[in-house]
């Protein structure tokens, strides 16, 4: 498909992302798309979330992909993925627009059976998401769900290299108790994150409240400290969270068991929507210790002081060297200096056929 770039619209983890036009409108039915471009030379997360997005190509709660293709602009060569376009914008953005800050309980079922939906779905296929937050959960012109940027994800039990088992993948506020003290992230790990999600959409605030990132991972992974389940939600609601925020990830629901919880099984997937945003969603990159140029690459500093708000809460995809055992080594290592160093440019983007 030929298709001309348009403005940008946002940042994936590791791409620019600006509408898609397609040149020849006189076709039969053509898609609303986005393309999520980077450089050949930094493409091979990009290329491996488009071969994941094939995988699970069918699923209506899933963003799905049209393609890629590669391109010159400006003297480089670029990889360049075709996505569908979600114009409702992320639910950051829908509770950033929503009075009070924060969704109904009728609004918050209804947008956890579809990420339900999407999640059971990955996990059947063999695959963990690794960073479901407001930000990556996008809705479509209708209001429906649409998981997006699965560009941490991973294959259920893949591990890394020894030298490498300190990894942080995802998001800290919406990180497990076995992701932090022990570097495991199966399926459940998502549904962790998940019960975070819903929190934060019943209450518009993160589960936790912490203006540090050291100290986050010690409450999550040393001192088990669960997330405050909101006292306005309904006994079902509640006890949906409960049964999200479990310590143990072998006692935790699964997406499949939660999709038969009264919270969300009585729903009828009808959902009304107001002040839908017109923009699409974006990853902004404004954490004063996470340096952004204008493509949306990150130098990162270990060394965390500060943590952001929601709407600005960045990844963490990065490695130290081997330690202790102990949860509190392990800490100890996250949070010791590393910076890796990324270096691209995207100026100056053209016309592309």
């Amino acid at each position: 498909m030929d298709w001309v770039r348009g403005e940008v619209v946002g940042h994936g983890s590791f791409g620019k992302v600006n509408l898609a036009i397609p040149i020849k409108q006189n076709t039969q039915f053509l898609p609303s798309m986005v393309v999520k471009s980077c450089g050949v030379s930094h493409s091979a997360t990009l290329i491996d979330e488009k071969k994941i997005l094939d995988e699970l190509n069918g699923c209506p709660e899933i963003v799905q992909c049209y393609g890629d293709s590669y391109s010159f602009e400006n003297g480089e060569k670029l990889y360049n993925v075709l996505l569908e376009y979600a114009s409702g914008g992320s639910l950051a953005e829908k509770i950033k627009n929503s009075k009070n800050h924060k969704l109904l309980e009728f609004e918050v079922s209804g947008y956890t059976k579809g990420i339900l939906k999407g999640l059971q779905y990955v996990h059947e296929i063999g695959y963990v998401h690794c960073d479901i937050k407001l930000q990556n959960i996008l809705l479509s012109e209708d209001g429906k769900v649409k998981i997006a940027d699965f560009g941490l994800a991973k294959r259920v039990g893949t591990k890394k290299d020894d030298n490498l088992r300190c990894e942080l993948r995802g998001t800290p506020l919406y990180m497990s108790p076995e992701m932090v003290t022990r570097g495991d992230q199966g399926t459940l790990a998502d549904i962790w994150a998940l019960g975070c999600v819903v929190a934060e959409m019943v209450t518009g605030v993160p589960v936790y409240k912490f203006s540090d990132v050291t100290e986050l991972l010690m409450a999550i992974g040393v001192k088990n400290q669960l997330p405050e389940i909101p006292e306005t939600l309904s006994e079902e609601g509640k006890d949906f969270l409960r049964k999200c925020f479990v310590k143990d990830p072998r006692n935790r629901w699964t997406a499949e068991m939660l999709l038969k919880h009264p919270f969300v099984a009585d729903h009828d997937d009808t959902v009304t929507f107001t002040e839908i945003p017109s923009t699409s969603p974006k990853c902004p990159f404004d954490f004063p210790d996470w340096v952004s140029d204008e493509c949306g690459q990150l130098s990162v500093t270990c060394s965390i002081t500060c943590l952001p708000l929601p709407e600005n809460q960045e990844k963490l995809n990065w490695s130290s060297g081997s330690g202790g055992n102990l949860p509190t080594d392990r800490l100890r290592e996250l949070v010791s200096e590393f910076r890796p160093e990324f270096e691209w440019s995207c100026d100056g983007w053209v016309t592309v056929r």
